[in-house]
């Protein structure tokens, strides 16, 4: 939702654009897309298999139909290309780790009363386990299979020889920058757990040789080695504006001279802070799930960086449709010079 609320009738839309959402995580919940699989169903076999009503599930299937989750003909519903794979848990594209993260959000934003009532995360009192911490992490990877590749394709590393990947996760961006720059080497840094994660995903790539791990807490404690990059995805916005320039001093103190710290999040970009919307709405999850993250405006976390004493501080222009978050990447320099471009030799061919 994008538009401006100026009338109750436009109101009123925007608060019953639950209804859809609620249907798609009702099938989720049901496991129903991993039911259906390959065949085609009628409605009374179906709900036999899932122990649902016939009624129930034959409202939800319309539904779902009408969307293009499933798709109908006669009596029969199959599922669509997207709920044969993303969606179904028996197929190996199968998002599982982003879908479970859906789902438990949508009980979580139900409590955003008592958020906003204490100014703290919902569950502020539960310590972050182990085992969350490597279900979010595979959630991470499933959200950004396909963005990850797009960006890296983008965001030109021929002069660099290392790149860490700070506050990484599972580690996705940085196999994709692997895999478009053959002579980088790559570190991921986070929590141990979220670096098991990391392994198990590089497992399967080739360059798996050229990627290496730190296990730290980078909001308390100094980053070791010197680095030509340094990636910060996604990671402002978990933290406060102080937590973020202590941050920033620290990648500054492990940047080679010249050496570049780039910054991929969801930026505010107009002069009172309110839009894109989707960075707006975005602040509502750091107020639910953490204890002083935010979302902020891309002019003020430029002044962070200048005021911590980065230099050649500038967007990242990135293609419209292959972006994580709209206008979202901004790039700053430690002082001094660049590295120099790394030379690729190839075999001359004659012809």
């Amino acid at each position: 939702m994008t538009q401006q609320i100026t009338t109750f009738d436009e109101f009123r839309d925007a608060v019953s654009a639950y209804r859809l959402p609620r249907v798609l995580l009702a099938a989720l919940e049901l496991g129903l897309f991993t039911t259906v699989g390959d065949r085609s169903w009628t409605i009374p076999h179906l709900a036999k298999e899932l122990k649902v009503s016939e009624r129930g599930l034959s409202i939800l299937c319309r539904n779902l139909a009408a969307v293009g989750v499933l798709q109908k003909k006669g009596a029969g519903y199959r599922n669509s290309r997207l709920g044969a794979t993303a969606l179904n848990a028996g197929h190996r594209a199968y998002r599982g780790g982003y879908l479970n993260l859906i789902k438990s959000h949508w009980t979580d934003w139900i409590r955003l009363l008592e958020s906003v009532r204490s100014g703290l995360p919902i569950d502020h009192d539960t310590p972050d386990s182990p085992d969350y911490r490597r279900q979010f992490t595979w959630a991470m990877h499933h959200r950004t299979l396909e963005i990850a590749p797009a960006i890296a394709a983008q965001v030109p590393l021929a002069r660099s020889k290392t790149l860490l990947d700070l506050g990484g996760g599972p580690g996705t961006y940085a196999m994709a920058f692997l895999a478009e720059n053959p002579m980088l080497q790559a570190t991921v840094c986070d929590r141990e757990a979220a670096l098991d994660v990391a392994k198990e995903i590089a497992g399967t790539h080739k360059a798996r040789r050229r990627l290496s791990y730190l296990p730290l807490d980078f909001s308390t404690e100094p980053i070791p080695g010197m680095y030509d990059v340094i990636w910060y995805s996604n990671v402002l916005h978990i933290y406060s504006p102080e937590e973020n320039q202590a941050i920033f001093h620290r990648a500054l103190a492990a940047l080679a001279p010249g050496g570049r710290f780039i910054i991929q999040d969801a930026f505010l970009h107009d002069r009172e802070g309110l839009h894109p919307i989707e960075a707006s709405l975005f602040a509502v999850s750091m107020l639910l799930f953490t204890e002083g993250g935010n979302t902020y405006s891309a002019s003020e976390t430029a002044k962070w960086l200048k005021d911590t004493g980065f230099v050649a501080i500038r967007s990242l222009p990135i293609r419209k449709g292959t972006e994580d978050w709209e206008d979202g990447v901004l790039e700053a320099s430690a002082p001094g010079p660049r590295p120099k471009a790394t030379v690729r030799r190839t075999q001359s061919r004659k012809n």
